[in-house]
């Protein structure tokens, strides 16, 4: 059974960073690929960023490149999502979510964390 268990989230000002954790269980970590999608209030679960099995290239979405860096320690089964400079809309709920094959979609994630809410106040 697939575990993915998220924690880092948490109330940050306008400008700060939070380092989000995804730790995995129950698959070879180290041949998955690896995603952070967010949902805000209302609003439908959207693609942040995926990274495949050897951590090269990772896709960013647009509104997240150059403030957000994701990061893999296979050695741990861990997923990072370090997070800077952050604005009042990137306020969500943060799922990281796992599969064979990178995609920025997500119906090519069979596997889901619970998920980590992140609030940024202005």
């Amino acid at each position: 059974q697939v575990q993915l268990v998220e924690s880092g989230g948490g109330l940050v000002q306008a400008g700060g960073s939070l380092r989000l954790s995804c730790a995995a269980s129950g698959r070879t970590f180290s041949t998955d690929a690896m995603a952070w999608f967010r949902q805000a209030p209302g609003k439908g679960r959207e693609f942040v960023v995926a990274i495949n099995w050897s951590g090269d290239s990772p896709d960013y979405a647009e509104s997240v490149k150059g403030r957000f860096t994701i990061s893999r320690d296979n050695a741990k089964s861990t997923v990072y999502l370090q997070m800077n400079t952050l604005k009042p809309e990137d306020t969500a709920v943060y799922y990281c979510a796992s599969s064979r094959r990178r995609s920025t979609s997500i119906y090519g994630y069979p596997y889901w964390g619970q998920g980590t809410q992140v609030t940024v106040s202005s």
